[in-house]
């Protein structure tokens, strides 16, 4: 079986169709997310709000903590796990985004994009739980 097909194998067990698809763009989008962690380190701490002591080391540890949840969603015993873990950092990464929101002179990206944020992160949270907590689903 090639790599592909293992990795789809994996995803459908235990989950519909239209979930392992959302599966698939949690573990994309965490994935990614947590690669930039540490290729953007700099970068990515420039937005942790100022009363955050360490923010590289916030940056290195919630980017960790994105790799690690994004490989747990591939296995079915892992996957709720995972998903309460990536629905409560998403949660916790909100003060960045408010924080955005509040200095946006501070950052390279236009406001209405700051605002786009916040109802993404609505969807991405209804997307973790509906593709990890949920029974599985018809279809």
């Amino acid at each position: 079986m090639n790599r592909a097909g293992w990795l789809h194998g994996i995803l459908q067990r235990e989950v519909s169709k239209r979930q392992a698809a959302g599966l698939a763009f949690v573990f994309v989008w965490f994935f990614i997310g947590g690669i930039m962690h540490f290729v953007a380190t700099d970068t990515e701490a420039t937005i942790v709000p100022p009363y955050i002591a360490w923010p590289v080391a916030a940056v290195l540890v919630s980017g960790v903590f994105e790799l690690l949840g994004a490989f747990g969603l591939l296995l079915p015993s892992t996957r709720k796990a995972a998903g309460i873990g990536l629905f409560l950092l998403t949660l916790a990464v909100t003060p960045a985004h408010i924080y955005m929101l509040q200095q946006p002179q501070l950052f390279n990206v236009p406001l209405w994009a700051l605002w786009l944020r916040l109802p993404i992160q609505v969807a991405l949270l209804a997307l973790i739980w509906w593709s990890t907590w949920r029974r599985r689903s018809p279809g």
